[in-house]
């Protein structure tokens, strides 16, 4: 898949999506997908990433979202011009679905909270798409 970018609040993140042909550990038949999400600071202070909201579409199983500290367990600090990589997973019921979100950030001088849009991706069993 081609990747998908957004800035917001000089924080540009880039989303990479990767199919994952395997079973659920239930072995119910569902879609596994990997995300790659790049997050580079290119602005002038330095920036902590405290939180994750995510809303998932899955025409199947239903929608959700999920929110929490960081993510996969870290709370990036990032200088100006460094990046944060990381790399997570969904599952979904049907061939196709979408995922969307923010980050919440703080600027570290003064505490300041702000907001940084995680871009619209989706997912996309490869099958479907010939």
């Amino acid at each position: 898949m081609t990747p998908v970018v957004a800035i917001t609040n000089h924080v540009k993140i880039t989303v990479e999506t990767f199919y994952q042909n395997m079973l659920s550990p239930n072995q119910e038949a569902r879609n596994m997908f990997a995300y790659r999400i790049k997050i580079q600071n290119q602005g002038d202070h330095t920036i902590k990433l405290l939180r994750r909201h995510w809303f998932i579409i899955d025409p199947i199983n239903g929608n959700s979202e999920v929110e929490g500290e960081g993510v996969v367990g870290n709370q990036p600090v990032l200088e100006p011009g460094d990046f944060h990589q990381y790399v997570s997973g969904c599952s979904l019921g049907g061939d196709l679905g979408k995922m969307f979100g923010f980050y919440i950030m703080e600027r570290q001088f003064d505490g300041k909270l702000f907001e940084v849009e995680i871009p619209a991706f989706t997912m996309i069993v490869p099958y479907i798409m010939n």
